[in-house]
């Protein structure tokens, strides 16, 4: 097979969560276990960071990956899903792996596989594995899929956890309550090792502190270690940027400051940097890592160039400004509102698209009413068909027309957009992917 007739098999063959959600999903790490066992246990080859979270992991891994290859690290990153490439989700110091690789790869496990009846994610994460120990990297991100104790990923022994921070989504598998959610994130706290907590939570601090307890294991918060202020957004070279002060709180003062700034804009990523910063200390503190302030700032001021980033508050054009972010749930739209809110316009225009497995109507309720909407439906099987969205949405005051394709959703609001009016396009992964 050539590689895009591996892809097809692969996006034919194994169940997908991507495309079709819950029913891709596998609620045990057996399947793992036996793809790491066929590879000869890759996953034991190389060193490793563990990032979960609600929101903000792929974020948050993009902006670890950028600054260990800005300090001179050869750095694995895997993360999930992928917008316009398969291979996005499989990255070598930025650069993606090699369409040949993939081919080589299925060509040669296609009868094991077979067998082990793998899902898609299950099959990628064994690639991944086996592809970072073949490139030898001194260490690499693994970003969780979904969840935590029971994701494929989950069979890793990292020198560091991270988990941003915990909000509703996936509800129907992980949990209808913050704490059940939190102990599914809790799961990739490894015995005797830092986990670096993004925010103290008082619903959930204690989930974490409990799980570290019980495996020996210091789990830190963040937001106890490093404050960030006079933050400002500005552009810059045609692009938007964030820039703020950072304030080191670790050694009991509050007079350890420095100016930062990050390629990746919107003023939500604040709580990511500040929890990148915490893992970059306890990497460089307690694991060993040297890392300069100067890779730091190197690595947050160029993370999209450094790693591929897309989706995350993408500015596509500026008269009229045109914005994409990949937010899709409660916490991740109530973010994207209270940016919009920062960004001066006339007219919203709002190009939504969601997907059908989930109850979206706290999400519909939270959006404005003086916005013009276009309904739109992605194109994978999981996405709410169009004119489906447009009626819950008018239960909720939202007015605008359904288009049958993303496309012509964004085409359509880029006409009747004004020059100082803003055009933003949400509402899921998949809607964001067909416009950029």
């Amino acid at each position: 097979m050539n590689y895009q007739q591996t892809l097809d098999y692969l996006f034919s063959q194994l169940p997908m969560f991507q495309r079709i959600g819950s029913a891709a999903y596998k609620a045990d790490l057996n399947n793992t276990l036996a793809i790491c066992k066929l590879l000869d246990n890759p996953e034991k080859q190389f060193k490793a960071i563990h990032v979960a979270g609600t929101n903000g992991k792929g974020s948050t891994s993009h902006m670890l990956a950028s600054i260990l290859q800005a300090a001179g690290y050869k750095v694995g990153l895997y993360t999930s899903p992928h917008l316009k490439d398969f291979r996005e989700r499989i990255r070598v110091n930025g650069k993606m792996i090699y369409k040949k690789s993939v081919v080589d790869f299925v060509e040669q496990y296609k009868k094991d596989f077979e067998i082990i009846k793998p899902s898609f994610f299950e099959m990628t994460v064994g690639l991944a594995f086996d592809h970072f120990a073949k490139e030898k990297v001194d260490v690499a991100i693994i970003e969780v899929g979904l969840g935590g104790r029971l994701d494929s990923t989950n069979v890793i022994s990292p020198l560091l956890s991270v988990i941003t921070n915990i909000s509703y989504d996936h509800t129907n598998l992980l949990g209808d309550t913050l704490e059940k959610i939190a102990e599914e994130k809790a799961g990739i706290i490894k015995p005797n090792t830092i986990a670096v907590i993004g925010e103290t939570q008082p619903e959930v601090a204690s989930v974490f502190i409990k799980h570290g307890k019980e495996k020996r294991s210091g789990v830190f918060f963040s937001d106890m270690f490093f404050d960030l202020k006079n933050e400002k957004q500005s552009f810059k070279e045609n692009e938007m940027v964030l820039s703020a002060d950072v304030v080191f709180k670790g050694m009991g003062n509050n007079e350890n400051i420095f100016r930062i700034e990050c390629d990746l804009p919107g003023l939500y990523q604040l709580k990511n940097i500040r929890t990148v910063l915490c893992a970059i200390f306890f990497l460089k503190t307690v694991v060993g890592f040297r890392i300069t302030d100067k890779a730091i700032l190197k690595g947050l001021s160029s993370v999209r160039e450094r790693t591929g980033l897309k989706g995350r508050w993408q500015l596509l054009s500026q008269k009229p400004l045109v914005i994409a972010d990949t937010g899709h749930n409660e916490a991740g739209i109530k973010e994207v509102l209270d940016q919009i809110k920062l960004i001066p316009h006339r007219q919203l225009h709002f190009v939504i698209g969601m997907v059908n497995d989930k109850d979206i109507s706290k999400i519909l309720g939270m959006l404005p009413n003086d916005a013009i909407y276009y309904f739109c439906k992605a194109n994978i099987p999981r996405a709410l068909s169009a004119s489906e969205l447009a009626d819950l949405g008018n239960k909720f005051g939202l007015n605008g027309n359904a288009y049958a394709c993303v496309q012509g959703a964004y085409i359509a609001a880029k006409q009747n957009a004004a020059m100082n009016d803003l055009v933003f396009i949400g509402g899921s992964t998949f809607t964001v992917a067909e416009v950029i």
